[in-house]
């Protein structure tokens, strides 16, 4: 069953309004190089695609495919674009638009938000629900990174780099959101993946959240679903500041800077015709404490992913 499978391709039976991609974020070692990488299908213009940024540059590419171009396995994470494969295990690029090619292996497991029947990934209980507008899965907080692709001429090194995996699917992105994610904090195996956004519900709409903090070898949950709450939200152009606190007493405080980035092409009814700009040189400072205020983090994380897209009055003035 899909739903079980976050990691897997939802569309075998899916309508022209659906979308689907593979968010694939990868830094070098020493940060010189950062770039994300998203394979997907877009059945509203019917056509598959490997959308790419460059994180030092905020230059960003959009290389279209048939559909026809298009493979992906429902139980697992296996998908294949033109020449570009994207597996558990790395990925193989050729994406001539960008100049860049090359491969990049992930070295060690993928390490994902757990599965379970009751909660099958970072939605929880709302994986379930078979009508929302948009589906979000965490498929790696993090992960080792081996290999090299060469741009434009020149040779960008990755070994020793850091991966993060995640993706969406369904019809649209949210009409407003904040999203933002960092796994390059002093202790490398700490990770911040964290978003809000408007979510319609029948006829009318919520605001719901999916936070986690994967840290010290915990999984600190903070959603909607696990009954969490946003205490404060602040956002402006360049600044995120939020503050959530957990049904077991835990509270988080996340204040995020944001910089230009560069343009990103993001789905509505399956056509990937909205621009969003995303910044991979934020940073998100942490601050996490347990129900008796002791300290279990104290952090900022750098080459941080962030978004910020639509009506934000109307998000911030939502619960």
């Amino acid at each position: 069953m899909s739903t079980l499978h976050p990691e897997g391709y939802h569309g075998d039976r899916a309508r022209a309004g659906f979308f689907e991609g593979w968010y694939n974020k990868v830094v070098s070692a020493d940060g010189a190089h950062r770039w994300a990488v998203i394979p997907g299908i877009a059945l509203g213009d019917d056509e598959a695609f490997v959308q790419l940024l460059d994180g030092t540059t905020g230059k960003a590419w959009y290389q279209r495919y048939d559909r026809s171009e298009f493979r992906a396995r429902a139980d697992r994470y296996d998908v294949t674009v033109g020449p570009n494969r994207f597996t558990a295990s790395g990925m193989v690029l050729d994406v001539p638009e960008a100049g860049l090619r090359g491969e990049i292996r992930y070295t060690g497991p993928l390490d994902p938000w757990p599965v379970r029947l009751w909660a099958p990934g970072a939605m929880g209980w709302y994986a379930w629900v078979p009508f929302l507008e948009c589906y979000h899965g965490i498929l790696s907080f993090g992960h080792g990174l081996s290999g090299t692709l060469e741009h434009d001429g020149g040779t960008l090194d990755f070994d020793g780099g850091r991966g993060y995996l995640e993706k969406d699917w369904g019809r649209a992105f949210p009409s407003a959101y904040v999203w933002m994610q960092t796994n390059h904090f002093t202790t490398p195996a700490t990770c911040l993946s964290a978003s809000i956004a408007m979510i319609p519900w029948l006829r009318a709409e919520f605001r719901g959240f999916i936070v986690a903090v994967r840290h010290d070898g915990h999984l600190y949950r903070f959603a909607t679903h696990t009954g969490a709450r946003t205490t404060s939200l602040e956002v402006d152009e360049r600044h995120v500041d939020w503050t959530l606190r957990s049904r077991r007493g835990h509270t988080l405080t996340i204040h995020a800077e944001r910089r230009r980035g560069g343009i990103l092409q993001a789905p509505a009814a399956g056509q990937m015709r909205r621009q969003v700009e995303e910044s991979l040189d934020a940073t998100a400072h942490v601050r996490l404490t347990d129900r008796h205020d002791r300290v279990l983090l104290d952090d900022t994380g750098s080459h941080a992913g962030l978004e910020l897209f639509g009506d934000l009055p109307r998000l911030l003035a939502a619960r």
